[in-house]
């Protein structure tokens, strides 16, 4: 497979999962769909089904990562060249900012719209955010529930595992992030995914977009250093 196209499926990927992820957060979460939305487990499976549905589509072509903090544990861990990570976190990144753009062209439509603090589904912490969970907890959270997705996706791809439950595996790990995760920091656990948002909300949203780039990235190395010296033969 050339790498243009693999570049191509991860920009397509990551697209996909920042519309349909935050699309629900910011769309469905208040809509018309019963009195409060569809919830916190709405957007969850939104979140993990659309991890599900890109792997199918997408994993043939380029393993289907669509997350900067996987790409750079697979460098870590020697299964993506130097020049594959650097071209799959720049088409992720990409990806999620063309979705945040149309997300953000959608949700402008309706009557009265005004970009709210954290808007489009961003990430972030503090007061005035979510549960009010403060930085130390927005840090250990994203850490920690990047590090377990790691291992699953390490798991669920390793020689010896089925490939073709791979995605469903993944995905439901991704939900189940999800419904713990989502009052904490909205779920990062991807990098991409909070920079796409974040450009378009602004304010504290920017201002705290470096802690969802260093945390899933440390928490997805940390994986890769665990799987290698633990699991690994």
């Amino acid at each position: 497979m050339s790498a243009l196209k693999k570049y191509f499926a991860e920009g397509l990927g990551t697209f996909a999962l920042v519309l349909f992820g935050c699309g629900a957060a910011t769309i469905a979460s208040v809509s018309t769909v019963g009195p409060a939305g569809i919830g916190l487990l709405g957007i969850s499976l939104a979140f993990g089904l659309a991890v599900v549905a890109m792997a199918y589509t997408i994993g043939p072509i380029s393993g289907c990562h669509i997350n900067p903090a996987i790409s750079i544990a697979m460098l870590a861990a020697g299964k993506l060249s130097v020049k594959d990570t650097v071209g799959y976190v720049i088409a992720q990144c990409i990806g999620a900012i063309i979705a945040a753009a149309v997300l953000y062209q959608i949700a402008s439509g309706t009557a009265g719209f005004a970009m709210p603090e954290w808007g489009l589904g961003s990430n972030g912490w503090g007061a005035g955010y979510l549960g009010e969970y403060n930085m130390m907890s927005a840090l250990i959270a994203e850490f920690v529930f990047t590090f377990l997705f790691l291992m699953v996706i390490f798991g669920t791809t390793a020689s010896k595992a089925s490939p073709a439950m791979a995605g469903l595996a993944i995905g439901i790990a991704l939900v189940l992030i999800h419904l713990v995760a989502i009052p904490i920091t909205g779920t990062s656990v991807n990098p991409a995914r909070s920079l796409g948002p974040a450009l378009f909300a602004g304010g504290a949203a920017m201002s705290q977009l470096w802690l969802f780039i260093v945390a899933p990235i440390a928490g997805g190395l940390f994986a890769a250093l665990v799987r290698k010296v633990f699991i690994d033969d």
